[in-house]
């Protein structure tokens, strides 16, 4: 997990980060168990963490404010799914848990920020 091994120089580039949580999330996902439990949460966290990249990429082109609230909103809304699924999955001791532990740091950050970002464009 390239991006978690340089956790202490933060990038600033919002686009960037969530792009890396969500390679981060990939390579975590392959540490997963292949039973049903770790496909059925694996699966999940895929989709969301990958979302809420995209959407954010998305909310990026919109061209007015309100359309770009929307797709934060929806980014905002992928992100805490994702820190859900991972205190569930640390719950059932899923995956490598100081990965897990740093992937839900980033989490939290980024829901902070998000919620920040919204918070300010809705002013």
């Amino acid at each position: 997990m390239k991006s978690l091994e340089s956790a202490t120089s933060k990038k600033f580039n919002l686009e960037d980060r969530l792009v890396d949580f969500a390679s981060d999330i990939v390579l975590f996902f392959t540490d997963l168990p292949e039973d049903m439990t770790g496909q059925y949460y694996g699966n999940q966290i895929l989709r969301s963490s990958g979302s809420s990249a995209l959407n954010f990429g998305e909310a990026q082109g919109t061209i007015t404010g309100k359309d770009y609230v929307y797709k934060a909103s929806l980014c905002l809304k992928e992100l805490k799914e994702s820190r859900v699924n991972l205190k569930i999955l640390g719950k059932v001791n899923y995956g490598d848990a100081s990965k897990r532990k740093m992937l839900l740091d980033e989490t939290d950050q980024l829901i902070k920020i998000m919620a920040t970002i919204i918070k300010n464009k809705r002013g």
